[in-house]
């Protein structure tokens, strides 16, 4: 099965590992950046990358968010690494009460004014550091997306995003896939940071609470590169019900 990626204009192309026209979920991705290590300031770093361009991300949703979540009833949303907004709007538009959340205040604040510009009012947005962070409340759905970042494992990342989930709702995650990067993608030697779906699957079901797996799927999609070539590139997608806390 092939998704296209959202949008046409490669804005994410640069120090972020998305390609073409990026995820708008940028807080936490790795990056080419040789001063990024576990003592750095994440909310500073990000900032300052998010401050290279007016704009960084497409605009448009991810594609397996909109595949996946389409036919969910509306309840409570979690939006991990919001980034500049598109997925919690999108959410927010088809009836999700949302939280959305990222490290970044630049992207927080571009992220609210895109709010607006919608004409959304049912997304709160909120300044959390991922890799400390722990939400106090449970949601009908915690969406993550492409959140491999140098600071913190994308086991911690997923653990997190479970825990997050009320029993009865739906955890999605999606990633970069180790054996579907891009051939002038400049993060092959860094294979630990991204996962497939097995491994989140394995990862998820070895944690606390109950799951039944709906989705563990690899999916194609197109992209266009910094010279305008195109590649498939590899997502790993899951999606998951919790049945338990237990």
């Amino acid at each position: 099965m092939t998704h296209h990626h959202d949008g046409d204009s490669p804005l994410s192309y640069g120090t972020h590992l998305s390609y073409g026209s990026a995820h708008e979920h940028g807080a936490h991705h790795a990056t080419d950046h040789t001063d990024t290590d576990e003592t750095s300031d994440p909310a500073q770093f990000w900032d300052g990358v998010y401050q290279e361009k007016e704009k960084r991300w497409s605009g448009n949703p991810n594609a397996q968010l909109v595949a996946e979540a389409t036919e969910l009833a509306p309840g409570t949303a979690l939006d991990l690494g919001c980034g500049e907004g598109a997925d919690a709007i999108w959410l927010a538009q088809h009836g999700w009460t949302v939280t959305a959340v990222d490290v970044s205040a630049v992207a927080l604040e571009r992220a609210a004014v895109h709010g607006t510009e919608a004409g959304t009012s049912n997304i709160s947005w909120q300044q959390r550091d991922l890799a400390l962070w722990r939400p106090e409340e449970q949601f009908d759905l915690v969406s993550s997306h492409f959140l491999h970042s140098p600071m913190f494992s994308w086991r911690d990342a997923l653990s997190s995003a479970a825990g997050a989930v009320a029993e009865h709702g739906t955890l999605l995650v999606v990633g970069h896939h180790p054996a579907g990067l891009a051939p002038w993608s400049a993060h092959k030697d860094m294979q630990d940071k991204f996962f497939t779906p097995e491994d989140a699957v394995d990862a998820l079901t070895a944690g606390p609470g109950r799951w039944r797996i709906n989705v563990a799927d690899s999916r194609e999609r197109l992209v266009t590169g910094p010279e305008g070539q195109q590649a498939a590139v590899v997502d790993s997608v899951l999606r998951a019900t919790r049945t338990s806390a237990d």
